[in-house]
This record gives C-alpha cells, sequence and structure tokens, in this order.
C-alpha cells in the first residue's frame, strides 16, 4: 500500500490494562505501528491505560497519554493534537470497543479524523459472531458449525 502523504499524524488507541506477560501481542503491534509510522515521518501519539507496557515507554510515540480508554479522552488528546487518522487495530478488543463507541458518537467525523487500517462497519461485522457467521453464509464459504451460547443470567439482575 503506498504511502498516504496527507496523513501527518495518527493516534493509536493501545489495549488498556494488560499485565506484562499477557496480550503481548497488542503491545508489540501497537509498538511496531509506532515505530513504523514514526520512520515514514508521521507524528504518532498515542492512548493507553495502562504504563506498565512497552507501548508506553517515552521512545515509543512522539505523544504518549496515559489516560482511560474513554471517549472523553480521545476528545480531549484530539482538541489538543491535530491528528489526521486513528489506528484502533492494535489494541485489541478494547480498542476496537472504543473505536466503535467514539464512531457512534460521531467523534472522528466531528474532528476530521479518518480511521486507518480497518473501518466502523468491517470492525462491527467482526465483533458480532451471529452477523459474521451469516455474512460467511451468504458469501457461500464454508464454515465450521456453531450456535451462540447464550447465559442463563442474561437480562437479569445479579442479586
Amino acid at each position: 500500500m503506498p504511502l498516504d502523504k496527507s496523513i501527518k499524524s495518527v493516534l493509536i488507541i493501545g489495549s488498556g490494562p494488560i499485565i506484562i506477560g499477557q496480550a503481548c501481542e497488542f503491545d508489540y503491534s501497537g509498538s511496531q505501528a509506532s515505530r513504523s509510522l514514526r520512520e515514514e515521518g508521521i507524528i504518532v501519539s498515542l492512548i493507553n491505560s495502562n504504563p506498565a507496557t512497552i507501548m508506553t515507554d517515552p521512545v515509543t510515540a512522539d505523544h504518549i497519554y496515559l489516560k482511560p480508554l474513554t471517549p472523553e479522552s480521545i476528545i480531549e488528546i484530539l482538541e489538543e493534537r491535530q491528528i489526521d487518522a486513528v489506528l484502533p487495530t492494535m489494541g485489541g478488543q478494547t480498542a476496537l470497543n472504543l473505536a466503535i463507541e467514539t464512531g457512534k458518537m460521531g467523534v472522528w467525523d466531528k474532528y476530521n479524523v479518518r480511521m486507518i487500517g480497518v473501518d466502523l462497519e468491517a470492525i462491527e461485522l467482526a465483533e458480532n459472531r451471529e452477523r459474521f457467521k451469516e455474512h460467511v453464509i451468504s458469501i457461500g464459504m464454508d464454515h465450521a458449525p456453531s450456535r451462540i451460547a447464550n447465559s442463563f443470567l442474561e437480562g437479569k439482575e445479579a442479586a
């Protein structure tokens, strides 16, 4: 994929409260993404709520935010920095969910931030197991037999 010269700055959403030795693939992929983007001259801002990751090492990104992974924190960063694009695929489930929530709030549109690496529709399709299964069937692909399991507690308040 050719370099998009219109992207001058990228926000990477981290994986949040993991511990050392857990989900290291997110830490590694986020660190490598930051390194690759910076090698291309792109300014990298990173948000993660967990200071105990390699991803939050001061040499990893140009701007590191140790903040809760919430839409409010994203908005603070977007108001402080001129962010052109967001890369949500380096932080696993936490980052993907935050990208969806922030997108549904209209934040990406309001601040004119493009999503790179994926789009909201693809995230939502992949995260909804039943919808993904229906999609696989609709395009004629083979798939493993499966069923959705629901907890008997679903819909009941905890005692």
